[in-house]
C-alpha cells in the first residue's frame, strides 16, 4: 500500500529496544515537525482552502501525538531530549529542483510530505509487530493508522494540485531516490534513520 521501494532492515528494532529513551524523543520531534508542516502549508498556500482546512486538523493531531509521546517519556522517568539533525529529511529534501511554479512547489511539499509520513507508517508497524513492549507496541500501532492516513491525503492533494500523470511519475522517482537513501540508514535510533 505504501509503495515503498525498500523496506526498513528489521534488525532496526533490535537498535530501538535497546535506546527507547532516544526513538522516544526523536519521535517527539518528529510529531512537532509534522505540526509546523502543516502550519507552514497553511501560512504558504492560504488560498487553497480544502488544504488549509485539513491542515488546521493535522496539527491539532500532531501536537496531540507529541503530547502522547512526551507523556511516555515522562512516565519513564526521563525528560524530552534535544533535536538533532535528521538526516534521512535532510536527504530527501534535495531531490527536487528549487523554484518553479507556486504549483510546482506545493505539489513538491506535499510529496515530501507524503514520503516522510509513509516512511514513518512502515517504521511504526514495524516496531508495533516486533517491540518485545506490547505496551509501546500497541501505541505503535495505533499511531501506524494516522500515519497511512496522513500519507494518503498528502499524495491526493498532491495529484489533486498537479498533474495526475506528472505527480504519479514525481512520486515513483522520489520513491526511487528515498530506497537509494535508506540503504545506508536503519542503523540508528531515530526514526527515520
Amino acid at each position: 500500500m505504501l509503495g515503498l521501494k525498500l523496506p526498513t532492515d528489521p534488525r532496526w528494532v533490535n537498535i530501538v529496544e535497546k535506546n527507547i529513551k532516544e526513538i522516544l524523543t526523536d519521535h517527539a520531534f518528529c510529531e512537532q515537525k509534522a505540526a509546523s508542516t502543516a502550519i507552514s502549508l497553511i501560512v504558504g498556500f492560504p488560498e487553497y482552502t480544502d488544504l488549509v482546512q485539513e491542515m488546521i486538523a493535522l496539527v491539532k493531531e500532531e501536537i496531540s501525538h507529541f503530547k502522547m509521546v512526551h507523556d511516555k517519556i515522562i512516565e519513564n522517568g526521563w525528560t524530552l531530549g534535544r533535536d538533532r539533525k535528521d538526516d534521512y529529511v535532510s536527504q530527501l529534501l534535495k531531490f527536487f529542483p528549487k523554484g518553479g511554479s507556486r504549483t510546482t512547489q506545493l505539489v513538491h511539499r506535499l510529496l515530501y510530505a507524503a514520503l516522510i509520513e509513509a516512511r514513518s507508517c512502515e517504521r511504526f508497524r514495524l516496531l508495533s509487530e516486533e517491540l518485545e513492549d506490547k505496551v509501546l507496541a500497541e501505541f505503535y500501532r495505533n499511531l501506524m493508522v494516522s500515519e497511512a492516513n496522513h500519507y494518503t491525503m498528502f499524495l491526493g492533494f498532491a495529484r489533486q494540485y498537479g498533474n495526475r500523470e506528472e505527480v504519479d511519475q514525481k512520486w515513483q522517482d522520489l520513491l526511487d531516490h528515498e530506497a537509494e537513501i535508506m540503504k545506508s540508514l536503519s542503523k540508528s535510533e531515530t526514526i527515520h534513520g
